[in-house]
């Protein structure tokens, strides 16, 4: 029963999908408020919740939420917190009813200081040693400093965290640069993009959430994860909106779109115990910083040089603690056949500008060398054929072909489907039921397919 009904959640999933793609945002998060231009604040608190899984469980988080918004819930993950290069962040938290010290440490971030609401602690004392300042149930602490550096930064708690990070106590932070600031990652031409997507990759061992409900004390040291999560939801409800009702705990949804010759910001997170390998099919990706460091041979002429030690790769090995910024791109370059499908009697045109050195047209991005050129296969009939439900009738991009009924239906406007995902083959799962776990889509979208 539970693997049907995990069919039946993906094929729900997928029709939604289809319905709403044209609302789908990109990264979303809070700005906190301004006193002047480059003063932020921003009221969060730390309070328990329940998320749910497509295995059909529920389990209790403990997490953060945005204090300043009340039509919202405590979510996992935390609230993405986006600020600008020279602000002077302060970050206020309260735990609202977690029944031990919560606190939050932002790794990247130099000159944190932090003042707690009273110097005198519910348990009567006024000396800890703790790795950064803490609040106890009604208290509430107030970190500060300058976000000096733009770069994907995680953040955490940092009290009893083999416990409090596993229950969901994480976030995303993001440093938009000086220049450019909704169109670069950071301060060099090579950090450009089109659209911008999070990728926080976490694991779960349901057992320790079970033991906190529970009120028993959870071993934390024989962790084992069976849940694999992406922007805190598990596949495929990674490719539902954002902020659908029914998930009012985990608002972010990871489904890409592109168009060909668009540049899309991966900003990668491993946010938990384990490392991850996270696959991108259809193209290697160019990572440009890691750490909310530029690539670069001369860190102090990074806008001058840009990223001169970027590497490609199709797989992004990632580590606890470690964040990642990398750009794809996808085209018909180098494919071997026209990807629109055009034909000698169609009248398309394939307009060569840029010259010998790139045979792609600066419009539609395909391969003029292979202008009319048809895909160098033949075709199996419908008859015999599997159809998936994003298939289109037709392997050309932006073309609708005949289908069977009742099959595709969940490709409207003819785009190319890329599964992005975990390559290590367990994290495809929701508690060993397939498919689920680590793993989103990525759409190319035909050119003129309007992508918020």
């Amino acid at each position: 029963m539970k693997l049907l009904r995990s069919f039946a959640a993906l094929t729900s999933a997928l029709v939604l999908t289809a319905t709403s793609l044209t609302v789908q945002a990109e990264i979303i998060g809070i700005e906190g408020t301004t006193t002047d231009g480059h003063q932020k604040t921003f009221n969060l608190e730390a309070a328990a919740a329940a998320i749910s899984t497509p295995d059909g469980d529920n389990l209790l988080i403990w997490a953060y939420g945005d204090r300043d918004n009340p039509s919202t819930e405590v979510q996992y993950p935390g609230p993405t917190i986006i600020v600008h290069e020279g602000d002077a962040v302060t970050i206020n938290l309260t735990n609202t009813d977690i029944g031990e010290p919560v606190s939050i440490v932002f790794p990247g971030m130099a000159n944190v200081t932090a003042v707690v609401s009273n110097d005198l602690h519910i348990d009567g004392s006024t000396d800890r040693v703790v790795l950064t300042e803490e609040a106890s149930i009604g208290e509430t602490v107030s970190y500060s400093f300058t976000a000096s550096k733009p770069g994907t930064y995680l953040y955490h708690s940092g009290s009893n965290p083999d416990l409090q990070v596993e229950m969901g106590l994480s976030g995303a932070l993001i440093v938009r640069p000086a220049n450019n600031p909704n169109s670069q990652a950071y301060n060099n031409a090579d950090s450009a993009y089109d659209h911008e997507y999070l990728y926080f990759l976490t694991e779960m061992d349901t057992s320790i959430h079970q033991a906190v409900d529970l009120g028993l004390q959870p071993d934390t040291s024989n962790f084992h994860a069976v849940l694999w999560f992406m922007n805190g939801r598990n596949g495929p409800d990674t490719m539902f909106d954002n902020n659908v009702a029914w998930m009012p705990h985990q608002p972010y949804g990871s489904l890409t779109r592109m168009h060909p010759g668009e540049k899309v910001l991966l900003r990668i997170i491993g946010a938990g115990h384990d490392m991850h390998p996270l696959h991108t099919h259809g193209n290697h990706f160019l990572q440009i910083a890691r750490d909310g460091q530029v690539l670069t041979s001369d860190p102090a002429n990074a806008a001058t040089i840009g990223a001169d030690l970027a590497f490609g790769d199709y797989t992004q090995q990632v580590l606890p603690g470690a964040t990642y910024d990398a750009i794809f791109e996808w085209t018909g370059r180098n494919m071997g056949w026209d990807i629109y499908g055009h034909t000698s009697g169609s009248g398309a045109l394939c307009n060569n500008l840029p010259g010998p050195s790139d045979s792609t047209d600066p419009v539609s991005f395909e391969d003029c060398r292979y202008h009319n050129v048809p895909i160098p296969v033949d075709l199996p009939e419908n008859l015999d054929l599997t159809f998936g439900g994003f298939y289109s009738g037709s392997p050309y991009l932006g073309s609708m072909e005949s289908l069977p009924p009742g099959e595709g239906g969940l490709n409207l406007n003819g785009g190319l489907f890329f599964m992005w995902h975990s390559h290590t083959e367990k994290e495809l799962v929701n508690n060993d039921i397939f498919p689920g776990g680590m793993m989103t889509m990525l759409i190319v979208e035909p050119p003129g397919v309007p992508i918020p």
